[in-house]
């Protein structure tokens, strides 16, 4: 299985599929042609499953970063005899705009490798293993590369001379002396359609170049935001970009299935599936990070993929990036998993759980498109109104809550919190919903939501709103109360809540933890690291109370834990401070853009109040 850490690795996307690249130039995993495909490198959970590593023979000081403004790698590689560069990329097309593919997408990396000083001796190994390592294929040379077949995904590789095949592996070496210039690249075909022809080194040095400028191109256009943190923010952005799928607009939570949440341990599943659960988060975020165009496109997908004539019972929580709903979740026993963490896991079995804060999170999204929704469909609309109705008729029920637990279902204080917010939204878009006919009953119902949380939710000995009702235990979805305006951020009770979180729901570093796993409310064993998002909506809660010097130092904390090409994953190891979960975690970038935006809105409003005479 690969050595590298999660935090090792950077991101690459063409909006349709997701690769990662180690620091070492490795490519242990890449899924075509979309994001939850089966993968053709992967390596990153069990070494037999394919990898394709570039790297000079001898031994070399390695820095990184992401090419301005782009979504391209560049990893410098610093020899005893040179200096060689890499840049790596999924391709965008012709048009080379990450927003504007169409149907169309290449489907193809590629891969430059140049020596800027001295002299380089080149090492390439490619070992492809399609559907998740249980093919090795058949490799063929022919003029300009290796054509790559067997099982429903066909490849070829294009290389810039001659190479050894054998085994189900390519390998070449190569010199280069300063200032040459070699091309490598793979492109992807489905079984049935025409084997793609080898790449020219022209036609892989056009369409890298046409790649990087489409990133920058699309940046200069949506990257608006002026305020603290700027470029973490617009990179941020570029992340969420490089996570949604072109086709529907739909944003996966992360590129990768099953790193664990604990090294060894069975929390391990697959992400790359998009949630209702993070809807009004990521309009939050896309909003910000001025992509308006995806957020439009994000909560088209939604609204389209959660719609059924029987929403009262059957609102699906996580659905395909075509808007599938079948995700039925499978074991891959021949897989060791990263670094010895099993089960692997394809699909998500919470597809068939109850999520009651769905229905809240939808009508979230809505309200933020409230001035245009009299411009959609009657089906929408009728459909948006269909789900408050089902917040009112369910919300006293029990349900397996924001996290997905797989213990037994409790009466979770987010999931009522979460039910309010879709009626309180309602009654505010009834007029555009066409439903004011049941705005007095959404009413009712969300006052008496209401007043169970205020009597049910808060715990006197813990002094603080906790996870479920009647329960002492702490959990950091909590903090979205001020969040989504249920109560006010200086509210006593609000404020002793965010100070339990921020007491006795961190580790040393002062990261923040979802909740203690050892209350085994979620049906699980073992443990889990700190979770990044809840960090961020610890800063955001304290940025909303008027403590902009304590959600800054929360904020510093939570993005300390960036690795070097300022991507997060979904949790942070107490002990080591080594990335934990699927990675990049689309949530983590969506709570540090909207946690820096709410510090930057409290520090203006407060030097606003100091200027006053």
């Amino acid at each position: 299985m690969t050595d590298a850490a999660i935090e090792d690795h950077a991101l690459l996307s063409d909006r349709h599929s997701a690769a990662l690249v180690s620091s070492d130039g490795t490519i242990d995993w890449l899924c075509f042609p979309r994001f939850d495909s089966p993968s053709v490198f992967g390596a990153l959970l069990d070494n037999q499953a394919g990898s394709w590593s570039i790297r000079p023979l001898e031994p070399a000081k390695i820095k990184r970063e992401y090419v301005h403004r782009s979504m391209a790698v560049l990893t410098t590689f610093h020899t005893a005899t040179g200096t060689m560069e890499l840049v790596d990329a999924m391709v965008l097309g012709p048009s080379g705009d990450p927003h504007r593919l169409g149907e169309y997408a290449p489907h193809a990396l590629v891969r430059r490798v140049s020596c800027t000083q001295g002299r380089v001796t080149v090492d390439m190994r490619f070992r492809p293993r399609p559907e998740y390592g249980l093919i090795t294929p058949r490799l063929t040379c022919v003029e300009g590369g290796i054509e790559v077949w067997g099982g429903p995904d066909r490849l070829v590789l294009s290389v810039p001379g001659p190479a050894t095949v054998s085994l189900g592996e390519v390998c070449t070496r190569m010199t280069l002396s300063a200032e040459e210039v070699r091309y490598f690249g793979i492109r992807y075909s489905p079984l049935g359609t025409a084997m793609p022809a080898p790449y020219s080194q022209e036609e892989m040095a056009a369409g890298l170049d046409a790649t990087i400028t489409g990133w920058r191109a699309w940046s200069a256009a949506h990257q608006q935001y002026e305020g603290p943190w700027q470029d973490l923010v617009h990179h941020s952005g570029r992340v969420l970009h490089a996570l949604s799928y072109q086709p529907t607009g739909a944003i996966v939570a992360a590129a990768t299935t099953s790193l664990p949440e604990a090294v060894g341990e069975e929390r391990n599943w697959d992400y790359r599936y998009s949630w209702l659960r993070d809807a009004s988060l990521t309009m939050e975020a896309l909003w910000v990070a001025a992509c308006p165009d995806e957020a439009h496109e994000f909560f088209d997908f939604v609204t389209a993929a959660a719609a059924d004539s029987r929403v009262a019972g059957s609102l699906q929580i996580v659905f395909g990036v075509g808007g599938e709903r079948d995700l039925s979740e499978r074991v891959l026993p021949h897989l060791s998993g990263w670094r010895a963490s099993r089960p692997v896991r394809v699909g998500n079995g919470a597809w068939t759980q109850t999520q009651l804060d769905v229905h809240g999170e939808l009508l979230q999204a809505a309200h933020r498109f409230r001035d245009q929704l009299g411009n959609s469909s009657l089906a929408t609309r009728d459909f948006l109104a269909d789900v408050a109705d089902a917040a009112a008729d369910n919300w006293e029920q029990p349900d397996c809550g924001i996290w997905e637990i797989r213990g037994r279902p409790r009466h979770f204080l987010h999931s009522k919190l979460m039910c309010w917010v879709a009626l309180d939204r309602a009654v505010a878009m009834a007029g555009q919903l066409d439903a004011r006919d049941r705005a007095d009953r959404w009413a009712t119902t969300a006052a008496l939501i209401r007043e169970a949380i205020l009597t049910q939710g808060w715990h006197p000995e813990a002094k603080a709103f906790t996870q479920a009702f009647g329960a002492p235990e702490l959990d950091a979805s909590a903090l979205m109360m001020p969040m989504v305006g249920f109560l006010p951020p200086d509210d006593p009770r609000v404020v002793s809540t965010i100070d339990a979180v921020a007491e006795q729901l961190v580790d040393a570093r002062g990261l923040v933890y979802r909740y203690h796993t050892d209350s085994q409310v979620d049906g699980l064993s073992g443990g889990e690291g700190t979770f990044l998002l809840c960090t961020f909506w610890l800063a955001h809660a304290l940025a909303l109370a008027g403590r902009a010097g304590e959600a800054r130092l929360v904020f510093e904390r939570a993005i300390a834990q960036v690795n070097d090409v300022g991507l997060l994953a979904e949790e942070i190891d107490p002990i080591d401070g080594a990335h934990l979960g699927n990675f990049p975690q689309a949530l983590s970038h969506i709570g540090l853009v909207n946690a820096a935006w709410a510090i930057h809105q409290a520090e203006t409003s407060r030097g606003t109040a100091e200027a006053r005479p």
